[in-house]
Protein backbone atom coordinates (compact mmCIF):
# COMPACT_ATOMS: atom_id res chain seq x y z
CA UNK A 1 0.00 0.00 0.00
CA UNK A 2 2.84 2.40 0.84
CA UNK A 3 4.66 1.60 -2.41
CA UNK A 4 1.53 2.03 -4.54
CA UNK A 5 0.69 5.31 -2.83
CA UNK A 6 4.21 6.65 -3.42
CA UNK A 7 4.11 5.45 -7.03
CA UNK A 8 0.84 7.32 -7.62
CA UNK A 9 2.17 10.60 -6.18
CA UNK A 10 5.42 10.36 -8.14
CA UNK A 11 3.65 9.60 -11.42
CA UNK A 12 1.95 13.00 -11.23
CA UNK A 13 5.21 14.92 -10.71
CA UNK A 14 7.21 15.60 -13.91
CA UNK A 15 10.34 16.64 -11.98
CA UNK A 16 10.72 13.16 -10.50
CA UNK A 17 11.20 9.78 -12.15
CA UNK A 18 10.68 6.52 -10.29
CA UNK A 19 13.50 4.10 -11.12
CA UNK A 20 12.58 1.04 -9.10
CA UNK A 21 10.57 -0.14 -6.11
CA UNK A 22 10.69 -3.08 -3.77
CA UNK A 23 9.63 -4.32 -0.36
CA UNK A 24 13.17 -5.45 0.52
CA UNK A 25 16.00 -2.90 0.52
CA UNK A 26 18.83 -5.30 -0.33
CA UNK A 27 16.94 -6.75 -3.28
CA UNK A 28 15.97 -3.30 -4.50
CA UNK A 29 19.55 -2.00 -4.45
CA UNK A 30 20.91 -5.14 -6.08
CA UNK A 31 18.39 -4.89 -8.92
CA UNK A 32 18.95 -1.23 -9.77
CA UNK A 33 19.15 -0.76 -13.51
CA UNK A 34 20.32 2.85 -13.38
CA UNK A 35 21.80 5.27 -10.82
CA UNK A 36 19.33 6.93 -8.45
CA UNK A 37 19.56 10.36 -6.86
CA UNK A 38 17.42 9.63 -3.79
CA UNK A 39 16.25 6.58 -1.87
CA UNK A 40 12.82 6.93 -0.27
CA UNK A 41 13.04 4.49 2.61
CA UNK A 42 10.05 3.18 4.51
CA UNK A 43 11.32 2.88 8.06
CA UNK A 44 9.58 -0.50 8.38
CA UNK A 45 10.99 -1.96 5.19
CA UNK A 46 10.57 -5.71 4.79
CA UNK A 47 8.47 -5.89 7.95
CA UNK A 48 11.21 -4.66 10.33
CA UNK A 49 12.63 -1.35 11.44
CA UNK A 50 15.67 -0.45 9.35
CA UNK A 51 17.10 2.47 11.33
CA UNK A 52 20.56 0.90 11.08
CA UNK A 53 20.33 0.99 7.28
CA UNK A 54 20.07 4.79 7.23
CA UNK A 55 23.57 5.25 8.63
CA UNK A 56 24.91 2.52 6.37
CA UNK A 57 23.41 4.10 3.25
CA UNK A 58 24.58 7.56 4.30
CA UNK A 59 28.16 6.36 4.76
CA UNK A 60 27.94 4.86 1.27
CA UNK A 61 27.09 8.32 -0.11
CA UNK A 62 23.38 7.67 -0.64
CA UNK A 63 20.79 10.41 -0.19
CA UNK A 64 18.05 8.96 2.02
CA UNK A 65 14.60 10.37 2.74
CA UNK A 66 12.88 8.38 5.48
CA UNK A 67 9.12 7.82 5.28
CA UNK A 68 7.56 6.58 8.52
CA UNK A 69 4.36 6.16 10.48
CA UNK A 70 6.44 6.57 13.65
CA UNK A 71 6.77 10.35 13.88
CA UNK A 72 8.02 10.70 17.43
CA UNK A 73 10.62 13.47 17.91
CA UNK A 74 13.20 10.96 19.15
CA UNK A 75 12.81 8.84 16.02
CA UNK A 76 12.96 11.79 13.65
CA UNK A 77 16.02 13.36 15.26
CA UNK A 78 17.90 10.06 15.57
CA UNK A 79 17.40 9.44 11.85
CA UNK A 80 18.73 12.90 10.98
CA UNK A 81 21.74 12.22 13.18
CA UNK A 82 22.21 8.94 11.30
CA UNK A 83 22.45 10.86 8.04
CA UNK A 84 18.93 11.04 6.58
CA UNK A 85 18.46 14.09 4.36
CA UNK A 86 14.81 14.48 5.40
CA UNK A 87 12.11 12.78 7.46
CA UNK A 88 8.46 12.47 6.38
CA UNK A 89 5.42 11.18 8.21
CA UNK A 90 3.13 8.88 6.25
CA UNK A 91 0.21 11.21 7.02
CA UNK A 92 1.84 14.25 5.39
CA UNK A 93 0.37 15.51 2.11
CA UNK A 94 1.81 15.06 -1.36
CA UNK A 95 3.24 18.61 -1.42
CA UNK A 96 5.77 17.84 1.30
CA UNK A 97 6.45 14.36 -0.06
CA UNK A 98 7.46 15.79 -3.45
CA UNK A 99 9.39 18.79 -2.13
CA UNK A 100 11.42 16.66 0.26
CA UNK A 101 12.54 14.39 -2.58
CA UNK A 102 13.38 17.30 -4.90
CA UNK A 103 15.38 19.03 -2.16
CA UNK A 104 17.24 15.82 -1.31
CA UNK A 105 18.23 15.33 -4.95
CA UNK A 106 19.95 18.73 -4.78
CA UNK A 107 21.63 17.99 -1.43
CA UNK A 108 19.43 20.55 0.30
CA UNK A 109 17.73 20.00 3.68
CA UNK A 110 13.94 20.18 3.78
CA UNK A 111 11.82 20.54 6.91
CA UNK A 112 8.24 19.25 6.50
CA UNK A 113 5.73 19.81 9.33
CA UNK A 114 6.40 16.60 11.23
CA UNK A 115 10.13 17.30 11.29
CA UNK A 116 9.52 20.91 12.28
CA UNK A 117 7.52 19.61 15.24
CA UNK A 118 10.35 17.28 16.19
CA UNK A 119 12.82 20.16 16.05
CA UNK A 120 10.61 22.29 18.31
CA UNK A 121 10.27 19.40 20.76
CA UNK A 122 14.00 18.68 20.77
CA UNK A 123 15.63 19.66 24.04
CA UNK A 124 19.17 19.91 22.69
CA UNK A 125 21.39 22.79 23.78
CA UNK A 126 21.48 25.91 21.62
CA UNK A 127 25.03 25.14 20.56
CA UNK A 128 25.04 22.21 18.09
CA UNK A 129 27.47 19.35 18.48
CA UNK A 130 29.40 18.61 15.29
CA UNK A 131 31.24 15.38 14.64
CA UNK A 132 35.00 15.63 14.02
CA UNK A 133 34.46 14.95 10.30
CA UNK A 134 31.72 17.60 10.04
CA UNK A 135 33.97 20.18 11.70
CA UNK A 136 36.93 19.24 9.50
CA UNK A 137 34.83 19.56 6.33
CA UNK A 138 33.47 22.94 7.45
CA UNK A 139 36.91 24.24 8.38
CA UNK A 140 38.45 23.27 5.03
CA UNK A 141 35.44 24.70 3.18
CA UNK A 142 35.73 27.96 5.11
CA UNK A 143 39.40 28.13 4.12
CA UNK A 144 38.24 29.09 0.61
CA UNK A 145 38.41 25.51 -0.65
CA UNK A 146 35.81 24.24 -3.09
CA UNK A 147 33.83 21.20 -2.01
CA UNK A 148 35.75 19.18 -4.61
CA UNK A 149 39.03 20.32 -3.04
CA UNK A 150 37.77 19.44 0.43
CA UNK A 151 36.82 15.99 -0.84
CA UNK A 152 40.31 15.40 -2.23
CA UNK A 153 41.94 16.68 0.97
CA UNK A 154 39.79 14.40 3.16
CA UNK A 155 39.91 11.42 0.81
CA UNK A 156 36.12 11.22 0.51
CA UNK A 157 33.51 11.93 -2.17
CA UNK A 158 32.27 15.43 -2.90
CA UNK A 159 28.76 14.21 -2.08
CA UNK A 160 29.92 13.20 1.40
CA UNK A 161 31.41 16.67 1.90
CA UNK A 162 28.03 18.16 0.97
CA UNK A 163 26.36 15.84 3.45
CA UNK A 164 28.65 16.98 6.26
CA UNK A 165 27.90 20.64 5.49
CA UNK A 166 24.16 20.03 5.19
CA UNK A 167 24.13 18.15 8.48
CA UNK A 168 25.77 21.14 10.17
CA UNK A 169 23.05 23.38 8.70
CA UNK A 170 20.33 21.00 9.87
CA UNK A 171 21.78 21.00 13.37
CA UNK A 172 21.72 24.79 13.42
CA UNK A 173 18.13 24.77 12.15
CA UNK A 174 17.28 22.47 15.04
CA UNK A 175 18.57 25.05 17.51
CA UNK A 176 16.48 27.82 15.95
CA UNK A 177 19.55 29.48 14.45
CA UNK A 178 19.41 28.70 10.71
CA UNK A 179 22.48 29.30 8.56
CA UNK A 180 21.44 29.11 4.93
CA UNK A 181 24.59 30.62 3.38
CA UNK A 182 28.29 29.94 3.71
CA UNK A 183 28.80 33.32 5.35
CA UNK A 184 26.03 32.73 7.89
CA UNK A 185 27.34 29.27 8.69
CA UNK A 186 30.84 30.66 9.21
CA UNK A 187 29.44 33.32 11.55
CA UNK A 188 27.58 30.70 13.59
CA UNK A 189 30.60 28.42 13.81
CA UNK A 190 32.86 31.24 15.01
CA UNK A 191 30.23 32.44 17.51
CA UNK A 192 30.04 28.97 19.03
CA UNK A 193 33.76 28.33 19.09
CA UNK A 194 33.45 25.43 16.65
CA UNK A 195 35.88 27.22 14.35
CA UNK A 196 38.44 29.86 15.39
CA UNK A 197 39.08 32.89 13.19
CA UNK A 198 42.82 32.23 13.13
CA UNK A 199 42.12 28.83 11.56
CA UNK A 200 40.38 30.37 8.57
CA UNK A 201 43.16 32.50 7.10
CA UNK A 202 43.07 36.10 5.84
CA UNK A 203 41.66 35.29 2.37
CA UNK A 204 38.50 33.65 3.69
CA UNK A 205 37.97 36.24 6.40
CA UNK A 206 38.13 39.13 3.98
CA UNK A 207 36.35 37.54 1.02
CA UNK A 208 33.33 36.31 2.98
CA UNK A 209 31.67 39.19 4.95
CA UNK A 210 30.05 37.23 7.76
CA UNK A 211 27.97 40.17 8.92
CA UNK A 212 25.87 40.01 5.75
CA UNK A 213 24.36 36.54 5.62
CA UNK A 214 22.73 37.26 2.27
CA UNK A 215 26.13 36.98 0.60
CA UNK A 216 28.29 33.96 0.05
CA UNK A 217 27.71 30.48 -1.28
CA UNK A 218 24.28 28.97 -0.73
CA UNK A 219 25.05 25.46 -1.90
Amino acid sequence: MVIEGARSWLAAEPRLALRSTGADLETLLADEQSPVDVILLDLRSGGRLVIDKVAELSRAGRRVVVYSEDTSPDTAMSLLEAGAIAFLGTHEPREHFVQALIAAASDQPYVPPVLAGAIVADQSADRPVLSPKEREALLLWFQSMSKASVARRMGISEHTVKQYIDRARIKYTRTGRPAATKAALLARAIEDGLVHSDEIGPHARHSEPIEQSGYGESA
